[in-house]
């Protein structure tokens, strides 16, 4: 292959690759909630959780943060990360319509699974960025129930 017909084909790859990339710079909400996941994943690993799959987003709607286990539990994390708690704690920001969503997306993996007999349970990581650099993490087990008007 000659060289102008390869810079050429890795030119064009390089535009496709930023025009479709989902790399795009990301706000700093959004940069501040994937580290926390990773920090997260991090801390339930420490804690015996295997982790399974991030980021779980369901074809009707629904999306879990974290799915994993817990001994025998299959357990669907949110994570909320937060620099302060000016306004309040991070699991504060998991209202209902938050865990109806969550519901949903659990509901949607436990499908792919063929529904199997198998405990469930829903927790919330906090994470509180101190002004030192250092994560400070909150592990709420059973946070919240199935969300109504779902039933597993």
């Amino acid at each position: 292959m000659n060289t102008r017909l390869s810079r050429s084909l890795a030119d064009l790859s390089s535009r496709w690759r930023s025009r479709f990339s989902r790399s795009k710079e990301l706000s700093e909400h959004l940069r501040l909630g994937a580290r926390g996941e990773k920090l997260a994943c991090a801390f339930l690993r420490q804690g015996g959780y295997k982790i399974l799959y991030r980021n779980f987003r369901a074809r009707r709607g629904g999306e879990v943060d974290i799915i994993c286990r817990d001994g025998e539990t299959l357990v669907f994390v949110e994570v909320k990360t937060r620099t302060g708690e000016d306004f309040g704690r991070p699991v504060e920001a998991v209202n209902a319509a938050k865990r109806k969503l969550i519901s949903r997306g659990a509901l949607a993996w436990l499908q792919l699974l063929d529904n199997p007999d198998i405990l469930v349970r829903f927790d919330v990581v906090e994470i509180v960025m101190t002004e030192d650099g250092q994560p400070r993490f909150e592990l709420i087990r059973d946070a919240f129930p199935l969300s109504a008007p779902y039933i597993y």
